[in-house]
């Protein structure tokens, strides 16, 4: 946890933060949120399963509303 930790940092010192919460709250990212299974998610994070999180991103990406996320999150980082 303290990795994401300094993530959250760096994304804040960064000025990044509001961004990507607000690409969080957008219709795609509603949307791709109630797809996915937190527990899934966070077990596969906390145990450091690579495959079980290279799935969810795979069911995540094989959407049109997963590929715009996407997109907009890579442009919020290159900003």
């Amino acid at each position: 946890m303290r990795d994401l930790e300094s993530v959250g940092k760096e994304l804040d010192r960064l000025g990044k933060t509001q961004k990507l919460k607000s690409i969080a709250e957008s219709a795609d990212g509603q949307k791709i949120g109630r797809m996915l299974d937190p527990k899934a998610v966070e077990k596969a994070a906390k145990s450091g399963d690579t495959d079980a999180l290279r799935g969810i991103l795979g069911q995540v990406l094989s959407t049109d509303e997963g590929r715009r996320l996407a997109e907009s999150l890579r442009k919020a980082m290159e900003e």
